[in-house]
């Protein structure tokens, strides 16, 4: 299927508004889409050199995303637990064919999500519409993939991290980590935050539009500018941190709040730790 015709057909549609949940080609056009991103044809966001940030939004994919639940009907679903939610939306099936290992215990991956062969569910775990998980990636117990968050190859998910969506507004970047990712245990990336290739967060790391991060390797501060989301280097190493507040109240008492601080980059001390992680695969 040529992906300029169902570009077209999908902002058709979206444009249509409400009417659409009526016309049966929004349907066919949507299930067209899912089926394109649970295969990885589509993706809600790709690398591009020519971007500013070397990631392109794909608007129309995060339209009929959107379409999906504007067409969708509740139904009742599941084997043993009822879930009650859009009929455009069941939870994916996967077989030994597909090489994801799904882990039993609660685990759950939208339709419309891409899981590459290799990829690792602990359960319970939980990947959402429009989300691209790559190759080798282990996504641990309690951990969330949001709505079109884009994962890269070999990046480990620790316990409980959350890495969060953001699929409106629809031109808004998605929460990336790319390749080599170390998320540790209770982590938080949100608000399209994108993470660089081997970058490490230890546990307890969040990572949002309004928390700067203090690099005191390089003697930098990094913050969001204007549409440009927070952006981790290659290779940093992100740890939990504080900040004295100097001011009022705050500073009488010795107050401090919180903030990532990068640590370092990584070198062969780190690389081992990481090793480490290939051991539980």
């Amino acid at each position: 299927m040529q992906e300029s015709n169902l570009k077209a057909r999908i902002e058709e549609y979206f444009a249509a508004g409400a009417t659409a949940a009526g016309d049966a080609g929004a349907m066919v056009a949507f299930e067209d889409l899912r089926e394109a991103l649970e295969t990885g044809a589509v993706r809600a966001a790709e690398q591009d050199s020519s971007a500013t940030t070397g990631w392109r939004v794909n608007v129309w994919v995060k339209q009929g995303i959107l379409l999906g639940f504007r067409i969708g009907t509740l139904t009742t679903s599941g084997d043993g637990l009822t879930f009650v939610d859009k009929h455009t939306y069941p939870a994916r099936r996967f077989t030994a064919e597909d090489g994801v290992r799904v882990v039993p215990g609660g685990s759950s991956v939208r339709a419309g999500a891409y899981v590459a062969k290799s990829v690792v569910c602990m359960p319970p775990m939980y990947v959402n519409v429009g989300a691209y998980v790559d190759e080798g990636t282990m996504v641990d117990s309690h951990a969330l993939v949001g709505s079109c968050a884009q994962i890269g190859k070999r990046v480990h998910l620790s316990a409980a991290a959350q890495v969060g969506g953001v699929l409106e507004p629809v031109n808004a970047n998605p929460v990336i980590l790319e390749d080599d990712v170390l998320v540790g245990g209770n982590c938080g990336v949100y608000e399209g935050t994108i993470v660089r290739k081997r970058a490490v967060l230890a546990a307890g790391t969040v990572l949002t539009r309004g928390t700067p991060v203090y690099d005191v390797v390089k003697g930098e501060v990094l913050r969001t500018d204007g549409d440009r989301p927070l952006i981790i280097p290659e290779g940093a190493v992100v740890v939990p941190g504080a900040r004295a507040v100097n001011k009022g109240k705050a500073a009488e008492w010795g107050l401090s709040v919180y903030t990532p601080v990068i640590v370092k980059y990584r070198d062969e001390k780190t690389e081992l730790s990481a090793a480490l992680e290939e051991l539980l695969r």
